[in-house]
């Protein structure tokens, strides 16, 4: 992007380009850039949060009155997002994983668990991101429950190889959790939520296996996949 910034600025097109990673910014050099000390993911900061997301596009815009040109323009935003304070007020949809319980079970009992708390928020938003793999969210736990248990299994997707329907099942899975924790009467911080997802709950553990196991196989793409797609690379460890 950096790279066709110089390009369209040659053509007399001012650009701008939003950060997430200053050391990047830094190495790229596009012609003018605003870092924002988000996590990635949100160059705009929290969602649904308009006035603040309107503040960083137009912190954004305004670099373009700079001229290009000269030395390379690279402006950090002076707000951290609102969002990362966490909210005393909420809790988890449901209680944490049960002791000595199998995880193929526990993702299933968990992902039913969450019908009701998924329901509420899906119709609180008007909206969900649950859907990439073209299963239910009940068919998604059971597909991943049964890579859990045995040898991989058919793909129930007819266009889809068993490995990436598991990564694009996976997906909706998180998803389902996170939404299902999202309420309209308190606001959590991503941390919170993924603490509660990565070390709390029973989908985060069954997905945590499943990295494990993926990243041992002997299939080239199940390890792509396990170890960039499944986990967040922050996550990857105990507590993380």
């Amino acid at each position: 992007m950096s790279a066709l910034g110089h390009y369209l600025e040659e053509e007399g097109i001012p650009t701008v380009a939003i950060a997430l990673v200053r050391p990047q910014a830094e190495r790229t050099r596009p012609p003018r850039a605003l870092w924002v000390p988000f996590e990635l993911g949100r160059p705009f900061g929290p969602p649904s949060d308009t006035a603040f997301q309107k503040q960083v596009v137009l912190a954004a815009l305004r670099l373009l009155e700079a001229k290009a040109g000269g030395p390379v323009l690279l402006v950090d935003f002076p707000e951290d997002d609102p969002r990362e304070a966490p909210d005393p007020r909420w809790r988890p949809p449901i209680e944490g994983k049960r002791a000595g319980e199998p995880l193929a079970d526990g993702l299933i009992a968990e992902v039913t668990a969450l019908v009701a708390s998924y329901a509420r928020s899906r119709a609180e938003r008007g909206r969900t991101t649950v859907g990439l793999s073209g299963l239910t969210p009940a068919a998604a736990a059971e597909y991943a429950a049964a890579w859990l248990r045995s040898a991989p299994p058919e793909s129930p997707v007819a266009d889809l190889s068993p490995i990436l329907c598991l990564r694009f099942a996976v997906d909706d899975l998180k998803a389902y959790a996170l939404e299902a924790a999202i309420t309209s009467s308190t606001k959590p911080s991503s941390r919170q939520l993924g603490d509660w997802l990565w070390n709390e709950s029973s989908t985060g553990a069954a997905i945590h296996a499943l990295r494990r196991q993926l990243v041992d196989s002997a299939d080239d793409r199940a390890k792509l996949i396990a170890t960039m797609f499944l986990v967040p690379a922050l996550r990857q460890t105990p507590g993380g």
